[in-house]
């Protein structure tokens, strides 16, 4: 089968599936999004040349334990206030995790990663981040799985305009030592792309208040900035490994983790933001 049509036919299955699971009901969303994670648990595992089974343990018990706790409640454990326990613990791991990641990304070398940093970006970069996703689309009304929907278009939106732009115009080097393709002209098309989107997304699809659609244009610059970081990550892992893409799960694509590390950067900056404006309110 020619290669442009194999990741045709595999990126239109995976967000058809992606946007019905999500779609459907909060079970086959998060049904979904446990089966990510345990992929990715997988996938990193295999990155990092550690063994598997102990990690993909702690990642489906974190997980189910997560499930169980907000089927238990009725959604009602994914109430959106900074005050939270469990909010602030989640995100204050996380996000400590992914300023070492930074810090991570822009050290020169490709030394091997010690094995308590491999455990360290296990949960704060893979496992919690899959969990503040799945809180991603509730609030104080319940479950609305046009935000999450919505975010996943901006990312869309952000690559494909990167992409176009920095083939077309693109001469000066982004991040040239870990993604030489990337460029500064594509990373600002983009993010101006993804802008755009993010006006047309509250104004027509989440029919947001008219004075308040600066909320998701925040959210376009969040995705612009911290999605082209984690993909970035994401590279360095790799490019640490020898490899060229996580796992092989998607025909073209490559693994979970190469379509969803803009996501998993992402999505802990936005439920800050929530958090923030929600504490502001």
């Amino acid at each position: 089968m020619n290669e442009t049509l194999k990741r045709a036919i595999s990126g239109a299955i995976y967000i058809i599936l992606l946007i019905t699971s999500i779609l459907y009901s909060t079970q086959s969303f998060l049904l979904l999004f446990g089966v990510f994670l345990l992929i990715a648990t997988v996938e990193y595992c295999s990155l990092m040349k550690i063994k598997k089974t102990i990690p993909f343990l702690t990642a489906a018990l974190i997980y189910f334990l997560f499930y169980k706790i907000t089927s238990a409640t009725n959604g009602l454990f994914y109430t959106l206030k900074f005050s939270k326990p469990f909010d602030l613990l989640v995100l204050g791991i996380t996000l400590l995790v992914f300023i070492k990641c930074i810090i991570f990304l822009y050290e020169n070398n490709t030394n091997p990663i010690n094995l308590f940093s491999k455990y360290i970006y296990l949960i704060g970069y893979i496992i919690l981040p899959f969990v503040i996703i799945t809180k991603i689309p509730f609030g104080k009304a319940g479950y609305n799985p046009k935000i999450l929907i919505s975010i996943f278009i901006l990312i869309w939106t952000n690559d494909t305009f990167a992409y176009i732009v920095g083939k077309t115009i693109g001469k000066n080097k982004l991040f040239e030592r870990i993604s030489p393709k990337k460029t500064i002209e594509g990373f600002i098309g983009g993010v101006i792309f993804a802008v755009i989107a993010s006006y047309l997304i509250s104004k027509y699809y989440i029919h947001i208040a008219e004075g308040k659609t600066f909320i998701w244009i925040i959210i376009a610059l969040i995705v612009g900035v911290f999605g082209t970081i984690g993909d970035l990550i994401e590279s360095k892992f790799k490019r640490v490994a020898g490899v060229k893409d996580s796992g092989n799960i998607m025909p073209g694509h490559g693994g979970v983790l190469d379509r969803l590390d803009s996501v998993i950067f992402v999505a802990p900056i936005i439920f800050t933001f929530y958090q923030i404006l929600n504490y502001v309110s």
